[in-house]
């Protein structure tokens, strides 16, 4: 069993399975020290916009996106966590990919390449994904996967988490929003001779895009 894992034609599904165990325990760890990785993940992906409560079997119906923003929203980010999403996906990848290549063993005596293998499994795998997305869509609480408006970001406080935001390179932050959930965005001085190190209390005063621009904190009884 060990050898059939461990082989070459099977490293990307071994790999696939290792990182999902990996993800998991880094989740659990993230916890533990109150930096959400799940949070983390989901504010660096794009506001899709989706409505929960459109039937799980009709695409997401995003105006103006490109090809990976649909294929994102066809695979339920925005309606899931992505890390949830990302799980899923490595699981069944590594699964089905070791079952293609278990049944080749059997029926032609020897494994498929590695990169003929994939096919076949990223093709079972993407359904399994949306599929798997729309349920948990409808399970988990909607208050766990309801979307907060990014501009109730704006006037709350932040703590630089990660890096030196300096204008033009913005660093990761932490914030909560009004239901006292922690959000992690990426946020940039709004002022040009401004820069936020490591542990800089800042306001949000507004946004461009993925990126949040900031001042310093002028009143220490504002906390986040």
């Amino acid at each position: 069993m060990i050898e059939f894992l461990l082989s070459s034609q099977n490293l990307p599904f071994s790999v696939s399975l290792a990182l999902m165990l990996a993800i998991a325990v880094l989740e659990g760890i993230s916890t533990l020290i109150g930096a959400g990785l799940s949070e983390f993940l989901d504010s660096m992906m794009p506001d899709l916009d989706v409505d929960l409560d459109v039937d799980a079997d009709m695409d997401a119906d995003i105006h103006g996106a490109g090809p990976i923003t649909k294929l994102l929203g066809w695979m339920r980010v925005g309606q899931v966590p992505v890390l949830i999403l990302a799980i899923v996906f490595l699981t069944a990848f590594g699964l089905i990919g070791l079952l293609c290549q278990s049944l080749s063993l059997r029926i032609m005596g020897n494994m498929l390449p590695w990169f003929l293998a994939i096919v076949p499994a990223l093709i079972v795998t993407m359904p399994i994904v949306r599929i798997c997305g729309g349920i948990l869509a409808r399970v988990i609480p909607r208050d766990e996967t309801e979307s907060v408006s990014e501009e109730s970001f704006i006037g709350r406080v932040a703590v630089i988490t990660l890096g030196r935001a300096v204008p033009g390179k913005p660093a990761q932050a932490r914030l909560k929003d009004r239901h006292g959930q922690s959000h992690y965005i990426m946020v940039e001085p709004d002022l040009a001779d401004t820069r936020f190190d490591q542990g800089c209390s800042v306001l949000i005063v507004s946004h461009q895009g993925a990126v949040f621009k900031a001042i310093e904190n002028p009143n220490e009884a504002l906390t986040d």
